[in-house]
């Protein structure tokens, strides 16, 4: 199966500052780029768990003793690693984008490029697929989805339209949805605004802010002391979420302060803001939005 380069993948697998006879975990293994990587730097004692839900992705299983891949959401890493035997981590990878390979098979439906039925599942066993959302949704959920995730300004008038186009027929394909979204496909805008559209209702198929969140509020638990984490997020919302929680231990709001103004969070970034290089960028078009943080369990 064809799947394309790991983005950061030196600085991603640097950030977790490999041991080489650590236990280490990439909960987005794909194509396998990062876990490779991961296991180059690993001893003969050292482990690998790579967490994949996309059944696709088994076919880039890699051979190796030191190496476990466990076909399961990656919000249920606690719950696996225990199943394993295993109770805590060096480490704790992820690359939150969509694969390229999900992206260039045009029937799962995640490309604005492509004629394709209404799906963008990541877990092609789920019952919710953008067909659901699109056809299902009341005007006010699907309002909801396009201004949260989307953050498209005309989200009402576009679940609107989305609601009285279905009433004449179910709105089965990529087509047909961009049919019924015409008049906010402005010429200039069409491909940026049809990718907000598409990036929104991915997120509520694949609930991605609400497993991220889950995974997040594990990781203090999984990892050793000193263990890292290394994240890379492809949009400011599932970026605000890790730099929060980074900071604060919290998604929202502030922690709870002692008498002398001090909070104890979880966790320390391991310093500031990666972003690909402009070289990187030419040959992965995809890095382009890629953003890394690093943090260490203190």
């Amino acid at each position: 199966m064809e799947y394309h380069n790991a983005v950061l993948l030196k600085e991603t697998v640097d950030g977790l500052a490999i041991k080489p006879d650590g236990i280490y975990v990439d909960v987005t293994f794909g194509g396998g780029g990062h876990s490779r990587e991961i296991l180059n730097q690993l001893g003969a004692e050292g482990k690998l768990y790579a967490f994949d839900q996309d059944t696709d992705a088994l076919t880039n299983a890699i051979d190796d003793d030191r190496f476990t891949l466990i076909n399961e959401n990656f919000r249920y890493i606690k719950r696996f690693l225990r199943f394993y035997g295993v109770k805590q981590v060096d480490g704790v990878l992820a690359d939150f984008g969509v694969s390229s390979h999900q992206f260039d098979v045009a029937e799962r439906g995640f490309s604005t490029r492509f004629e394709a039925d209404l799906d963008m599942r990541m877990n092609q066993n789920s019952l919710l697929s953008a067909y659901e959302v699109i056809n299902n949704y009341t005007e006010e959920q699907l309002k909801e989805v396009l201004l949260q995730y989307g953050e498209l300004r005309q989200a009402p008038a576009m679940a609107r339209v989305i609601v009285e186009a279905r009433t004449q027929q179910d709105i089965k394909t990529s087509e047909q949805l961009k049919l019924v979204l015409k008049r906010f496909l402005q010429h200039k805008k069409e491909n940026k605004v049809l990718a907000q559209i598409y990036q929104a209702i991915r997120i509520e198929v694949n609930q991605e802010l609400e497993v991220l969140k889950e995974l997040l509020q594990q990781t203090p638990e999984v990892l050793k002391q000193g263990g890292r984490l290394s994240f890379i997020s492809y949009h400011s919302l599932e970026d605000r979420l890790v730099k929060r929680f980074i900071r604060n231990g919290l998604f929202e709001g502030e922690p709870e302060r002692d008498m002398f103004g001090n909070f104890e969070v979880p966790l320390k970034k391991v310093g500031g803001l990666i972003v690909p290089s402009q070289n990187e960028i030419k040959v992965n078009s995809r890095a382009r939005s890629a953003k890394l943080r690093i943090a260490e369990k203190i």
